[in-house]
């Protein structure tokens, strides 16, 4: 269990990380993205291929993806 003491050296860390981050112009987010883990995720993720590759714009779909895609 964590101490009182580790709590605040924890706390004073994440302080410091942010404030130097904000100096460089920088700002947090919070960002929430698909549970890979998640039971369904790789059917859903596999339906929604198919449908994707099976719409009437999947060539140009695909070749927006390869333009993006290429090294320079």
């Amino acid at each position: 269990m964590a101490t009182p003491d580790n709590d605040s050296s924890v706390s004073e860390r994440v302080r410091s990380y942010r404030q130097r981050m904000r100096a460089q112009g920088m700002r947090p987010i919070q960002l929430w993205v698909a549970d890979v883990h998640a039971l369904g995720f790789a059917d859903e993720a596999h339906r929604q291929a198919a449908a994707v590759a099976a719409s009437d714009h999947a060539a140009d779909d695909q070749a927006f993806i390869d333009a993006l895609s290429l090294d320079e």
